[in-house]
């Protein structure tokens, strides 16, 4: 590439982006999703050197690269908005979570009710048996798709940096024993649904599941453990076309919980 082109790419780019700026709201910071270091206190903190606020879009973008979320509420103490929902300590110093916009300047507590209240009637569990990484994807992903609550089964510690404090929002259970998922489920009314490509599986875009299902999912070594496998009510696998004799299963976990939330959301389910 030419300089006159690489210049004149550059410009076309930064009008682009002046353009968009405009359209911003004044106190809005750009996002950059999934940058850890940013992300709430007590797991991913965020830099302390970052700006909380800009005067402007353009002050925003050049002083506060890297930084996720909004600053502090425009207009001072006297604009901010009435309700309990609403943080004081946030709306005084910016609102830098990982959370949907919806959420900007809410109370932790606030969030977590109002995920609770739009919750789906499914659930997630995952078998911990070699503090799989995976973990982690699955409950933000759980998060993301409107499960109910997750279950870790098996060891109590898992890596919760792949969560990307999701599970802040969504209670996390700890199961010591399949059994105790078992009959959680049977207090609850949950059909236990093992997802893995063993023998006997049905295919998962050939069944209708349950609407109030306990999705579980097992390690990325191993799969299901043989108690958790006779555990189920029904074992589906998601099909393959490829030479892989399997797929990551938090990429699984993610393809299983989109489909049964997307047939739970449909208008024609009951």
């Amino acid at each position: 590439m030419s300089e006159s082109h690489a210049l004149t790419g550059g410009n076309s780019l930064n009008a682009v982006s002046s353009f968009i700026s405009g359209f911003m709201p004044p106190f809005y910071v750009p996002a950059r999703v999934g940058f850890v270091n940013d992300f709430e206190n007590g797991c991913d903190i965020a830099r302390r050197d970052a700006p909380v606020g800009a005067a402007s879009a353009d002050e925003a973008v050049t002083s506060s690269r890297g930084q996720v979320g909004v600053g502090p509420w425009p207009g001072g103490e006297a604009a901010w908005p009435v309700g309990e929902r609403y943080d004081p300590e946030l709306l005084r110093m910016g609102d830098h979570r990982n959370v949907e916009d919806r959420y900007r300047y809410w109370t932790m507590e606030a969030i977590r009710a109002d995920v609770a209240a739009h919750a789906l009637p499914f659930e997630v569990a995952v078998e911990n048996l070699d503090h799989d990484f995976n973990i982690g994807s699955i409950v933000r992903t759980a998060n993301a798709l409107g499960a109910r609550r997750v279950h870790v089964v098996g060891r109590k510690r898992w890596n919760r940096r792949g969560a990307m404090v999701t599970d802040r929002y969504l209670p996390v259970d700890h199961r010591a024993q399949v059994s105790e998922l078992v009959e959680h489920c049977a207090r609850e009314g949950l059909a236990l649904v093992g997802v893995d490509n063993v023998e006997g599986s049905v295919a998962l875009e050939g069944v209708v599941l349950p609407r109030r299902a306990c999705l579980v999912f097992g390690s990325e070594a191993s799969g299901l453990s043989e108690e958790m496998l006779a555990a189920c009510e029904v074992i589906v696998a998601i099909t393959q076309r490829g030479s892989t004799r399997s797929m990551n299963v938090g990429h699984a976990a993610a393809i299983v919980m989109w489909a049964h939330a997307s047939r739970l959301s449909a208008p024609s389910s009951t």
